[in-house]
């Protein structure tokens, strides 16, 4: 795959890495607004959004047109000051993406995992690989993202649609102040499957 990648950070970097590991074609950029159209169109068959949650919706905005018709993977998280949902009371952060870029095919993706994890190879835990929850409401554009769910060794998961990517975000927020405020771990707060009541 043709992938594009908006943003040159940590996240962006772990990602892109492993995807090139994989055998895919990746391109990133940040800052110039020139680099970042040359990325947006380099990505044929996905965008990959890691910029910070401040700067998300003017830099999609920005790329409306070299944005439209791909699959544009929201990585980000809205958590502020003492951990708090940024998003709280409104549209979710993807939400808010695909309306600044509304020819958009936008997932929610990839953003309960700090860069760490991400650079591992692959994420797999105690002999379980690391499960990646998906929200998104085009089907073609989530068979992508599953496709490079599993070229990182994870699992993908359907969350439900856009509508439900809130939901994934308020989680990121709760597990980023149970691992750093309070040292916690956070997967002790779910039992396994069989005790779930499913």
């Amino acid at each position: 795959m043709r992938i594009g990648i908006l943003g040159t950070g940590s996240m962006a970097r772990a990602l892109g890495e492993q995807w090139e590991r994989a055998g895919h074609e990746v391109a990133a950029a940040g800052r110039s607004r020139g680099d970042l159209r040359g990325a947006a169109e380099h990505g044929t068959d996905a965008v990959l959004l890691a910029v910070p949650h401040a700067a998300a919706v003017d830099v999609v905005a920005g790329l409306e047109d070299a944005l439209r018709g791909r699959v544009l993977i929201d990585c980000t998280n809205p958590v502020g000051p003492d951990f708090a949902l940024l998003t709280a009371g409104g549209p979710a952060a993807a939400e808010r993406i695909a309306a600044a870029a509304p020819g958009a095919r936008v997932v929610k993706a990839f953003n309960l995992c700090h860069e760490s994890v991400w650079r591992l190879t692959p994420p797999v835990f105690a002999g379980r690989p690391l499960a990646v929850p998906l929200c998104g409401d085009d089907e073609a554009a989530l068979t992508v993202v599953r496709r490079l769910v599993r070229d990182l060794g994870c699992v993908p998961l359907h969350a439900g649609g856009l509508d439900r990517s809130g939901l994934l975000e308020a989680t990121a927020a709760l597990l980023i102040r149970l691992w750093v405020a309070e040292g916690a771990d956070a997967q002790a707060i779910v039992p396994p499957l069989e005790f779930s009541g499913a």
